[in-house]
């Protein structure tokens, strides 16, 4: 909670209509989806849409790698870091890597939503748990 900032039972429903009909794209987004499953008694949102995790894709397209964090994958493909550690800054960032993941699933096969949710499932990433 933040001070002087709406609650999360104000801004949840608020993000889940907003974000309704959508992929939800995110890093490690197996943390923010627990976040978001506790909250759900509490707020009556429940987000059942499809979820891309840059993570997960990095660990698809590189399983030797040993450090999948946003700054080592930024720096590696090139991507500009800015206002990292902020929702916005965060939120641009990760969506910069997946642009630029996109053309390496290609080349592996993974086009659709479908074949990427079924690939990153493979990997040793996807077994993480909060």
């Amino acid at each position: 909670m933040v001070q002087g900032q709406p609650t999360v039972g104000v801004v949840l429903p608020r993000f889940h209509r907003f974000a309704a009909e959508t992929v939800l794209l995110g890093h490690n987004v197996a943390f923010d989806m627990r976040l978001l499953q506790v909250k759900e008694a509490a707020t009556g949102v429940q987000f059942a849409q499809p979820v891309l995790d840059t993570l997960l894709l990095a660990a698809l397209l590189f399983p030797e790698r040993g450090d999948y964090s946003l700054e080592a994958l930024a720096r590696d493909f090139g991507v500009v870091v800015a206002g990292r550690h902020t929702a916005l800054g965060d939120a641009l960032l990760t969506g910069d890597l997946f642009l630029k993941m996109v053309p390496l699933l290609a080349e592996r096969g993974i086009v659709t939503l479908g074949e990427s949710l079924t690939a990153v499932q493979q990997t040793h990433l996807a077994r993480l748990r909060y």
